[in-house]
């Protein structure tokens, strides 16, 4: 057994690791917040103005719900291309299993950045999908709502989210105690059933686990609005950008993401109380 002063002092250095570049930071965002900007000038008096300034103005709940929508539809899309990957890779890939598994990671080798600009050549007016669609005679211009729209948003994060959902939907099924569905299978239930009643039900924690990965990412996004998004893509994590660039307001920033940590923090918390819900 290791003695309280060992114990203590193993602690000590991730501690001061996360006080340092964790709690630090979001107290002096925290802090920020109550301050102001009078002519160019950071003023240190605590007020609530920022705060009064966000729920007054409609554009900034308008790109927050567009935001909210956007990362809702990048986790239904990735929840309905990873749950059934990783049902097929899990119960049916036979001896290829690992291989396909090894491809379905592969992606989250590749740049961000690369992945962002492989999506602007695809759906670009001049890209290989407006040009696949004018070869067959499908259209006789380029569609503009491929690119520099929230579709082209949904697009590029769900391509770079899916497997954020694959890999816990994939070990919860993997989890699985195969007798089970063996049980399932002796007892008369189809396939059907047997997914319906066994399967699902107990992969739930992976799948809650895999849908908060997917919309808390994208609902902090800003690069993939930034290079596919355009105006009518605007998410935002662009706009807290913006606030700390260009338009020098700090304390506004801050104070937007402040309102994004609580949404955070709330969803991760009723992820944790429905994981616990579910599982066995």
């Amino acid at each position: 057994m290791y003695s309280k002063a060992y114990k203590k002092l193993v602690a000590l250095p991730p501690l001061l690791w996360v006080g340092l570049f964790l709690l630090v930071p979001y107290a002096l965002m925290l802090a920020h917040s109550f301050w102001a900007v009078h002519d160019g000038m950071l003023v240190r008096q605590p007020d609530l103005h920022n705060y009064v300034t966000l729920f007054s103005k409609p554009v900034y709940a308008a790109v927050l719900v567009r935001t909210m929508r956007i990362a809702a539809a990048v986790t239904l899309c990735s929840l309905l291309l990873g749950y059934p990957l990783a049902y097929y890779l899990s119960f049916h890939a036979g001896a290829p299993k690992e291989l396909l598994y090894q491809l379905v990671i592969v992606p989250l080798w590749v740049s961000y950045l690369v992945r962002g600009y492989a999506w602007k050549t695809i759906l670009g007016s001049e890209g290989v999908l407006n040009g696949f669609f004018e070869y067959l005679h499908l259209t006789h211009e380029p569609v503009a709502f491929l690119l520099y729209s929230p579709f082209a948003v949904v697009v590029m994060l769900t391509h770079i989210y899916t497997p954020f959902v694959f890999l816990p939907v994939y070990a919860a099924l993997e989890h699985i105690p195969r007798g089970l569905v063996e049980a399932s299978e002796d007892l008369g239930a189809g396939a059907a059933q047997t997914f319906l009643r066994v399967i699902l039900p107990l992969s739930i924690p992976g799948l809650l686990a895999g849908a908060t990965f997917a919309f808390v990412l994208s609902l902090g996004d800003f690069l993939a609005p930034l290079l596919v998004g355009g105006a009518s893509g605007t998410m935002i994590a662009n706009v807290v950008q913006s606030l700390f660039g260009a338009a020098y307001d700090w304390p506004l920033g801050a104070a937007i993401s402040v309102g994004l940590l609580i949404i955070t923090v709330s969803l991760l918390f009723l992820s944790e109380r429905l994981e616990k819900r579910w599982r066995y």
